[in-house]
């Protein structure tokens, strides 16, 4: 179990404003409620498994051992329940695993759209200048043509 970075595997800070900031603080009180269960269902699992085998004894009284017998089938049942809320649990994990990284690949998408529209725009204003550029030193090689041809004439 990694308690490490938050479910999903993205690298959101808490720091900050806006959108991003609210979803890492909404991951991480995610992470923080699903490492609980976790916690939980195991700390059930292995206290009724260890009432399980306490009461597993073997005893001559036949009241003793229906008792016995009921208290095992509640443990087993309880052991059960804990067992199918992990797993519930993996599951949900592996859907909120999916849907972050397609998140994540959609953020990831975007901010590369924003970058190549800003160097597009860039490129456009460069071009733009050259042209101008261009055209400036055409119309001065122009004027320095027509005034050296008048002279030879």
């Amino acid at each position: 179990m990694n308690k490490g970075g938050p479910v999903g595997g993205g690298g959101l800070g808490v720091g900050g404003s806006g959108p991003t900031a609210a979803a890492a603080a909404a991951a991480a009180q995610k992470q923080k409620t699903l490492l609980q269960r976790v916690e939980g269902d195991i700390a059930n699992i292995v206290d009724n498994f260890s009432h399980l085998v306490n009461v597993a004894r073997v005893n001559d009284p036949p009241v003793r051992n229906s008792q016995e017998s009921f208290m095992m089938e509640m443990r087993a049942a309880r052991m059960v329940q804990a067992a199918d809320s992990l797993l519930k649990l993996v599951s949900e994990l592996k859907q909120t695993a999916i849907f972050s990284g397609f998140a994540s690949l959609n953020d990831h998408v975007e901010q590369r759209r924003v970058e190549f529209n800003e160097l597009g725009e860039k490129t456009d204003r460069l071009l733009s200048r050259i042209g101008e550029e261009a055209a400036a030193s055409l119309k001065e090689l122009e004027t320095h043509y027509s005034s050296s041809a008048q002279k030879n004439i």
